[in-house]
């Protein structure tokens, strides 16, 4: 069965570049130009992928995710957007996106982003997980923490993150390490955005799941 995507760009004109060149690729399209018919039809329709542009006409693309996360609605998420602030890249993950893509962009990068979060969402038919315990399991494969069986709706480098540390559980992993397991070549390391990462692993699984140590890096204990 083909995989089915809702789209939501309110540019006519990008919005039919896109859906053609995905629909070339073989997959089935649903576009929609403002922020209510894409939240309708998220309802109505199992889609396997949402790409969701931010700034549209009856809300935004944040607010849209954010409200089918509250719901109980997981199917992955890209944003794609013009806006580039960390404070914009931190709410579009804050609302529960896998992925964000800025304008203008490749078609090709696009595909290659969509290929990698269908292979995480699909991958759970394999998978192999790790029991953290009090009701959390981590799956490899696909790269999902769940609580209670349910999954938990993060940004993607913190789920890389926590996969990384896991596998050498135990052990101490060296900062530059993680930076060159997790951030893509063309993306700047960052401390702070892994202290925040860590941060928030923390406040999930317990303040002393993950120790540090000047020098050492990060271990899952």
């Amino acid at each position: 069965m083909a995989t089915q995507i809702l789209l939501l760009e309110d540019d006519i004109n990008l919005g039919e570049i896109v859906s053609e060149f995905l629909e070339e690729e073989g997959f089935v399209v649903t576009l929609v130009d403002n922020a209510q018919d894409a939240q309708d039809k998220a309802y109505e329709k199992n889609f396997d992928l949402w790409i969701l542009d931010v700034k549209v006409p009856q809300g935004n693309g944040f607010s849209v995710l954010k409200n089918l996360r509250e719901a109980g609605k997981y199917t992955p998420a890209i944003f794609m957007t013009s806006l580039n602030t960390t404070i914009d890249l931190q709410k579009g993950f804050e609302s529960g996106c896998d992925d964000y893509i800025k304008k203008p962009f490749e078609l090709e990068e696009l595909k290659i982003r969509i290929n990698a979060i269908l292979k995480r969402s699909f991958a759970h038919k394999n998978e192999d997980y790790e029991d953290l315990g009090n009701g959390f399991k981590f799956a490899f494969v696909s790269q999902t923490l769940y609580q209670d069986d349910k999954p938990l709706v993060l940004p993607l480098k913190e789920l890389k993150l926590l996969s990384l540390l896991l596998k050498n559980k135990g052990k101490f992993v060296d900062v530059a390490y993680i930076f060159e397991e997790i951030w893509e070549y063309d993306q700047e390391p960052s401390e702070l955005s892994l202290r925040a990462y860590v941060k928030n692993l923390r406040k999930i699984l317990g303040k002393d799941s993950i120790i540090n140590q000047r020098g050492r890096g990060y271990c899952y204990a």
